[in-house]
């Protein structure tokens, strides 16, 4: 039987490792594996193993290659697989600045059954730090040698990967603002405060992990207004002028905390763009071809939530092309958005320009 397994993510260290110990202290016979990455880029990471009465390894390993990768093969999946015999479950606490998800999909599940991604939350700094722009290295929280992420961005990741979101805190305004903020980022996952949630149950597909946050699967929030809280979300038909859409993307990105989602552009009819945008730093990738570009025939190719998510955004015009875009921040002005966004559609009889500033972004990754 597949040893039961619990992720535990979170940039917050201190509210990571008061989840990690009331899981010790919940589940009799539990082991928590952890590695400082402070050094990796060096090639030197500490692993941390323990349980509810003492550390049982603290060890230094050497990495051929400095990266999260190269600790997961090389050291946390070895690891994983000596204490199954002897422990269960398996508490695995990702250090800062590690996304829940790379670890999740490295799993053998027929020797690990991941029963819970918990992501762990200071409800004091939780607003704070969704709104701070800074690059990962700049506070030492950098996961590799040239890791170019930034703080914010990491940290909406880990909260939108999570199965159920813990909140560490006594200060009752701080708790009720980040659970407020948290209802707007993850409405579909559970938060925490008082209790863990249970980690012994049925094991997780992470495939399907992976379709809540994919852009073309993504559940995404609703609209919604929390206090100064506001979730505007702008669904269309039609195509975007690229140029239009692309002299909007500052005020869009500087105005909203918050914001993702699927759209596409006149110039690129049959490519699904995501969207992705946190605390001013945006990014726009090319998510693949619309069902609607591909033969019927190749439908079966893609995953049954593909075929879903394109059934229910489907038009006998456009087909599962459609511009979904959600935008979160405080006081947001919905019909604002909804105009300036609305602006951005290709008029009627308007030609397709000739020329797209996202090709620059686009094509290069492409060929990257």
């Amino acid at each position: 039987m597949p040893t039961p397994v619990v992720l535990v993510a979170g940039l917050h260290a201190g509210a990571r490792a008061a989840a990690v110990d009331r899981l010790l202290q919940e589940h009799q016979g539990a082991v928590a594996l952890h590695h400082d990455l402070r050094a990796v880029t060096t090639g030197r990471v500490s692993r941390l193993v323990r349980d509810r009465f003492r550390v049982l390894d603290l060890t230094e390993i050497r990495l051929a290659h400095g990266c999260v990768t190269c600790t997961v093969r090389e050291d946390l999946l070895p690891q994983l697989v000596r204490h199954a015999a002897t422990a269960a479950p398996l508490i695995v606490d990702l250090w800062d600045s590690v996304e829940p998800r790379s670890v999740a999909e490295a799993l053998d599940p027929e020797l690990f059954a991941l029963t819970c991604v918990l992501t762990a939350l200071d409800a004091e700094h939780l607003p704070h730090d969704l709104s701070r722009g800074e690059p990962l290295a700049r506070s030492g929280r950098h996961a590799a040698a040239g890791d170019e992420r930034h703080l914010a961005e990491v940290l909406a990741r880990q909260i939108e990967y999570g199965t159920a979101l813990y909140l560490h805190g006594s200060d009752e305004d701080d708790v009720e603002l980040s659970t407020a903020v948290l209802g707007h980022l993850a409405p579909h996952t559970p938060v925490l405060h008082d209790a863990l949630p249970p980690v012994t149950g049925a094991a997780l597909c992470p495939q399907e992990l992976a379709d809540r946050v994919d852009p073309a699967t993504a559940q995404l929030p609703s609209e919604a207004t929390t206090d100064e809280i506001v979730t505007v979300v702008w669904n269309r038909r039609g195509p975007l002028h690229p140029g239009r859409f692309f002299d909007a993307v500052d005020e869009l990105v500087t105005e909203s905390v918050r914001s993702r989602g699927r759209f596409w552009l006149a110039t690129r009819r049959d490519r699904m763009l995501a969207w992705d945008a946190v605390a001013g730093v945006v990014s726009v990738e090319d998510a693949g071809p619309w069902l609607a570009a591909l033969p019927e025939a190749a439908w079966e190719l893609t995953s049954p939530a593909r075929r879903t998510a394109a059934a229910l955004d489907w038009d006998p015009v456009f087909g599962d092309r459609v511009q979904h875009l959600v935008f979160t921040g405080p006081d947001l002005d919905r019909e604002r958005f909804h105009a300036l966004l609305d602006t951005c559609l290709l008029t009627q009889g308007e030609s397709v320009p000739c020329d797209d500033p996202f090709a620059h972004v686009l094509d290069l990754r492409e060929i990257a």
